[in-house]
């Protein structure tokens, strides 16, 4: 797996989950077994299998995360110019078809959620966007074929 720059809160905020995972999610998850077993014969226990299912879940995001961490680096924001889009930098947009204006948080693929307007460097508008400075109109392809465009409004830490 190659090397993921990632900010400090992407980071703390896996490195968290994990740690939920392997303490408490465990705990639950062997009560869960524990508590199925009591119930008897294994062959035809429905709460057994469910428990061992949940349990088998809980261990392949743990394994998943672990790696992912393993990965990681952690950005040093002193050697990212502060004028300049790059991971770690809110960049608010104007798409100049529509009109709309949108900020987003630019971030590594481990952390980009959408939901949280935390755009990935590795989408096609992260990537269009990185090194660029406020005052930039960047272009990107739709998945459609259209070219679209942005301007760079602004850009903090």
């Amino acid at each position: 797996m190659p090397l993921h720059y990632m900010t400090r809160e992407g980071y703390d905020k896996l490195a968290n989950k994990l740690n939920t995972l392997m303490t408490e999610k465990r705990r639950e998850c062997a009560r869960d077994l524990e508590r199925a077993r009591e119930f008897g014969d294994l062959t035809e226990n429905a709460e057994y299998d469910a428990a061992k299912e949940k349990l088998g879940h809980n261990e392949r995001e743990i394994r998943e995360l672990s790696e992912k961490l393993s990965v990681a680096r952690i950005l040093d924001d002193r050697d990212i110019p502060k004028d300049k889009a790059f991971i770690g930098a809110i960049v608010k947009i104007r798409d100049l078809t529509d009109d709309e204006v949108v900020e987003y948080t630019l971030v590594s693929s481990l952390e980009a959620d959408i939901a949280e307007k935390k755009l990935s460097v590795a989408s096609p508008l992260g990537e269009a966007l990185l090194g660029h400075a406020a005052g930039t109109i960047v272009k990107t392809k739709a998945p459609d074929g259209r070219i679209l465009k942005h301007e760079i409004l602004s850009i903090r830490r």
